[in-house]
């Protein structure tokens, strides 16, 4: 049993977190805001964190594949989809496409990803890896991006969450290099000259 030190009330749901799991947040309620589900998709949820994305997407989705880099997050998560008896759920520990089977497709693929511009060594934690995306805040984002389409279903689609601190135009850019249609479709502006943008990338 993890041990959780705090419990987050997010309209029905119940979710607790632990100190090496990153706490849901304005961009994890923006995020779940703007999440448009039909119940015949297979939805991956990367970065998975306390679950949150996933099991909102679970209560609507036909099944959700929840991956996390950090072992106490896929216990979060697990516990959490227990704890707001979600059955049609399964997780695996893994960066980012490494732990799935070649040929894996999926119709949405959801990302929370670390796209906070960090300094070197604010990475060296597991809550430290849920934000820091490098010097520019792109280290992880730019790994992604070219490997999503041989993980996309014909007709699939990608929510990305990202800040304008580090390259809203580079990351459509980057979606349109792998041939993919993005679009900023949800913008919610933060203190401090920083707006949190959740992109749409569709094939």
């Amino acid at each position: 049993m993890l041990y959780f030190n705090r419990r987050i009330h997010f309209d029905d749901l119940l979710l607790d977190v632990n100190d090496n799991v990153y706490e849901p947040a304005e961009d994890s309620f923006f995020f779940a805001t703007n999440l448009i589900i039909k119940p015949d998709q297979v939805v991956l949820d990367l970065g998975t964190g306390s679950g949150i994305l996933a099991i909102i997407a679970a209560k609507k989705a036909q099944y959700v594949l929840a991956v996390d880099l950090n072992p106490y997050a896929i216990r979060c998560a697990k516990e959490n989809a227990e704890l707001n008896k979600i059955q049609n759920m399964a997780f695996l520990q893994g960066d980012l496409f490494t732990a799935l089977k070649d040929g894996t497709k999926f119709d949405l693929i959801l990302f929370n990803a670390p796209y906070l511009p960090s300094e070197e060594g604010e990475d060296s934690t597991w809550i430290g890896r849920s934000w820091a995306g490098g010097a520019n805040g792109r280290v992880v984002l730019d790994r992604f991006i070219p490997q999503v389409p041989s993980y996309l279903k014909p007709h699939g689609r990608v929510l990305l969450m990202q800040s304008t601190l580090t390259g809203i135009e580079k990351t459509i850019n980057a979606f349109a290099k792998q041939k993919l249609r993005a679009v900023v479709m949800a913008e919610q502006q933060l203190p401090f000259f920083e707006t949190l943008s959740l992109i749409e990338a569709k094939v």
